[in-house]
Formats: structure tokens, sequence, C-alpha cells
């Protein structure tokens, strides 16, 4: 089980070769990982989960909710680039997007970074995970907690999609793993909300699971997916912070982020002045659609 965060950062003796500080995530019920803790900065109750902010030598300043690591400074851009942009290079010009959870920033920073995109908005349940990351993780969000384009409601997710009427280019699901409050965010009831929520040629992205550690959710999330939304392209990226190999989804009535060439993602990327990208290109977008053979069984419908 994922250590306790009241434990503290050293989750008790450990076990050989782990050091004292060690934070420690399970992957699954024999398999984990563990980062050192340097300086714990927060570490706290929200109404909702537990809080934790650290110094580490590898990741810089991390973030973790419930004892699970989010995000941090030093690989924030494996994750935050491959959810946003794999939709936003496929759409010819998004100029609104809604984020779904994403306290920390990284997604709405990201969407920032396209020139047509006019209007943001957040809707992050807990309130404390967005005062901590303006706080501590501004090399996450670089100031677009902030920015005039981007309004931020503190609220469910799942009530403010439902009493919703605007329309949106992007949504970007950046929840934490299904598990109390983003449970229901995960349903295909869920999915259908956030589809009637879409402007015409709009999509929706969000990550799903690991294809290594946990292939029944795999399956099932793509599943619920494919009752709300015609088109669902399913891809790959690597996320050190969540131990390597990660799945994420692009869902969408119409868009098929399959459809773009990497010489095309490259010419809009150029196009759009689109900068600081330092993941995503042409051939990455191509590289996260190329399924082994074993994830291409799983994700058949």
């Amino acid at each position: 089980m994922v250590r306790n965060p009241d434990d503290g950062p050293g989750g008790g003796s450990g076990g050989e070769g782990v050091a004292a500080d060690a934070m420690i995530e399970a992957v699954t019920d024999d398999w984990g990982f563990f980062i050192r803790s340097q300086r714990r900065f927060e570490s706290f109750r929200s109404p909702f989960q537990a809080v934790e902010v650290h110094d580490t030598e590898s990741f810089g300043r991390l973030f973790r909710l419930d004892g699970h690591f989010m995000t941090s400074e030093k690989d924030e851009f494996f994750y935050h680039e491959n959810l946003v942009h794999v939709a936003a290079i496929a759409h010819p010009g998004p100029r609104s997007a809604l984020i779904v959870g994403g306290g920390d920033g990284g997604s709405a920073e990201e969407l920032l970074k396209h020139p047509s995109m006019a209007a943001v908005t957040l809707c992050e349940i807990d309130a404390a995970v967005v005062d901590v990351s303006r706080r501590y993780l501004g090399e996450v969000h670089r100031g677009a907690l902030d920015d005039p384009r981007v309004r931020i409601e503190i609220g469910d997710g799942f009530a403010y999609v439902r009493a919703s009427t605007a329309l949106h280019d992007l949504i970007v699901l950046d929840l934490t793993d299904p598990g109390g409050p983003s449970t229901p965010l995960y349903t295909a009831d869920f999915y259908r909300a956030c589809a009637a929520r879409l402007a015409p040629g709009g999509a929706m992205t969000l990550h799903i699971a690991s294809p290594v550690a946990h292939p029944q959710r795999v399956r099932d999330g793509l599943a619920r997916l494919r009752e709300a939304f015609p088109v669902v392209t399913p891809y790959l990226t690597s996320i050190p912070l969540y131990g390597g190999m990660w799945m994420m989804a692009c869902a969408s009535a119409t868009l098929d982020a399959a459809g773009v060439a990497a010489a095309e993602v490259d010419r809009r990327i150029v196009e759009r002045g689109i900068g600081r990208l330092q993941f995503y290109n042409g051939d990455m977008h191509r590289a996260a659609l190329a399924l082994p053979n074993f994830v291409r069984d799983l994700v058949r419908p």
C-alpha cells in the first residue's frame, strides 16, 4: 500500500537500500519506487485530500496528493505537453478550453501557448491545490494561474459541466487517478456530459493509466469513452514520475489526432509560434500513436 503521507517523508524504516527520507509510491501491490525528499515545504490535509510539497534532487519541487506523485518541476512537461498538444495541434485553431482538475496550472500553461486561445476555465475541486501551486510550483504553471485569460472555478467538476452552457474547443481532464472525489469523473455519464460541452470539431483529452501496471483500467476506461464519443484515439507517452509508460486518449465526435502527419504538426507549431516545448514535436506526435502489439490488443474495441 502507499505510505500514509501523515507518517512524514520517510514512511518508516523502508526496505534495504531505501533511504529513511524516501517517499515511496506503490504502482501495484508488489511493485513501486521511491524518491528522496530533501525538504518538506508543506504537509497538511485539506477538506478533500492529503497535500504535500517537497524539494528533491532529481525532480525539483514535487507535489503529492494522498501519497501519490502528481507533478514536479523537472518532469511536468512529459505529462502536460502530451495531455494538451496532441489534440490542440490537431485542432485548426482552439479559442476556448475547459480544464477539469489541473489545479497545478501546468495544463493551463500549455493551452496558453496557442495564440488563438482566448479563454481557459479551470475547474478544480480543492482550493488548497491552487494555493500551494501558486506558492511553490511557479516552474510548472509559469504564471498561468494568474493570467487574465484563465478563470478559476473552485468546485465539483461534474456539477460544473452539467450546469454549464458554454461550448469549448478543448476539454482537458487533468485528474488524479480514480478514487475519492475523482471517481465520478471516470464514468461514461461524465464523458457524455463533456461531449455536450464541446464545440463542433472539438476534442477532449485525458490520462488513463499504465498499460503495464493497470491493463484492466485502460480497457475499462477506453470502453467508457467509446460510449460517449465516436472517435477515440489512445496514445502513449513516458512519464518518469509515474513510473514509465502511460496511456492517454483524445476523444471527439469528429477530430482524429491520428490524421495529422509529423510534418504538418511541425508546420503548425512554427506557424502558431508555440515555444518552450521540451517534449512535443511532429515526430513525437506520431510516436505517441505507435502502439506496441500488447497495447494494440489492450485498446482494441
